[in-house]
């Protein structure tokens, strides 16, 4: 059995450049905070590599709607971080609703640079009933 202490934290400044630059739609260094080879489990997906997790989100968000991206708390608990919020995702079709579903996200960062995310677990939803 392993215990983890967590501590609340100020959400980091590279969590929030991750989230805006799916935001923003630009999918440029916010996406550094990943190890090169970081694996992604996101609902039913699993992405391989930094370069699949940024463009695999970049064809999700191309689906047609744009994200905004609220963190609502941020614990750190050394090698493992975890983030609570919602995201309002807005369809680019003003007939569809906007949907705001909560997220929970677990990232566990690399034992040998702990300034990167190593594997996240995040889920999504549901986005509509």
């Amino acid at each position: 059995m392993n215990e983890m202490i967590f501590s609340k934290r100020e959400t980091p400044g590279w969590l929030l450049a991750f989230w805006k630059e799916i935001d923003d739609k630009t999918f440029g260094s916010g996406f550094d905070c990943f190890t090169e080879d970081a694996t992604a489990n996101l609902g039913v997906a699993e992405w391989k590599g930094r370069e699949t997790i940024r463009e695999s989100l970049r064809a999700f968000i191309d689906t047609g709607f744009t994200a905004l991206h609220d963190v609502t708390e941020y614990w750190d608990g050394g090698l493992l971080k975890i983030f609570r919020g919602f995201v309002t995702m807005t369809p680019n079709d003003p007939n569809h609703p906007v949907v705001k579903p909560v997220m929970t996200h677990f990232f566990y960062m690399d034992e040998a640079d702990h300034t990167k995310v190593r594997h996240w677990f995040g889920s999504v939803g549901p986005v509509q009933f």
